[in-house]
């Protein structure tokens, strides 16, 4: 497939993540007034989207409070700056197994699984205008977790989605999750335009080299919206590969810590080197509104 660069480009900040973050670096955003002081930041510096998750304010572990989402979109839609808002809806599906001999009972340290309507009860709750759907099962990392999206889960996640007028960003870890990601739009349970973000170099998903990286892009229905992003040492790079092969930008601190070698970033920062790198392509930085009218998204 030859390359056709897009010249007109979207940037996702993933401001804080659901990571062992916190303790590496103290710009990692935690309570809710930080995740949106975060998410202003980033919008102010370029991005069209602020991808949000939550945390325990008390302890920076991952939460699924309605609360705290309540209060991070709140604060984000009272800001005198405007940003697409997506919310994770990735947790809840998190199954630690006991041990490789004794699976059973799982471990209640680190297991949190959920049903569907919990899943989204946030989503529900808020109407961002975007929110994600992890399109498949994974062995996430390292020891006996796994992250858990059975097919069922999925087409009821994906099917109140749509019910409530909310655009699914599908995430795809590996080529599976791309292949079931289609059938949830020939079911008609994810509606056009669709959306996808390319997660590379996660274990034990996709790895980031590019050969890898243009099998997934290869398979991306050419009617469909996608960005990409890398985690680590690769994720400053992936800018570049991904407005090269015809995608969008994903930046920030859920994917990466640093703008430079030993240099702890901001969210603000990692979006002001993605808008370098588009710029320095030949390409220009779209903003939300012009991503609301591309994707079809309702802003409340």
């Amino acid at each position: 497939m030859p390359l056709s660069m897009n010249r007109e480009v979207f940037i996702t900040c993933a401001v804080t993540g659901a990571g062992d973050t916190v303790s590496k670096s103290s710009h990692v955003p935690v309570t809710p007034k930080q995740i949106a002081e975060a998410a202003i930041e980033a919008a102010r510096a370029g991005a069209a989207i602020a991808h949000c998750h939550v945390r325990d304010p008390e302890t920076g572990a991952p939460a699924r409070r309605l609360d705290l989402y309540r209060e991070v979109t709140d604060r984000i839609r009272s800001a005198d700056v405007d940003v697409v808002l997506n919310l994770t809806a990735g947790m809840g599906g998190d199954l630690v197994f006991g041990n490789v001999e004794s699976p059973f009972p799982v471990n209640p340290q680190g297991t949190d699984m959920a049903g569907a309507t919990e899943r989204v009860a946030h989503v529900a709750a808020c109407l961002p205008e975007i929110c994600t759907l992890d399109c498949g099962t994974m062995n996430f990392s390292l020891g006996d977790y796994v992250m858990t999206n059975t097919p069922s889960m999925l087409r009821e996640m994906a099917r109140q989605m749509t019910a409530l007028g909310v655009r699914p960003e599908i995430e795809a870890f590996d080529t599976g999750h791309l292949w079931f990601a289609k059938q949830l739009v020939e079911e008609g349970l994810i509606e056009d335009p669709v959306l996808i973000q390319l997660c590379m170099g996660i274990p034990w998903g996709a790895p980031d080299d590019l050969n890898t990286f243009m099998a997934m892009v290869n398979n991306v229905p050419s009617n469909w919206t996608f960005s990409a992003f890398s985690i680590g040492r690769n994720a400053m790079a992936y800018p570049a590969a991904a407005i090269l092969a015809g995608g969008n930008v994903r930046v920030g601190l859920e994917d990466n810590l640093y703008v430079g070698k030993g240099q702890l970033a901001t969210n603000g920062q990692l979006v002001e080197k993605a808008v370098a790198v588009v710029e320095g392509m030949g390409a220009r930085i779209i903003g939300p509104e012009e991503v609301r009218e591309k994707l079809k998204l309702t802003k409340r």
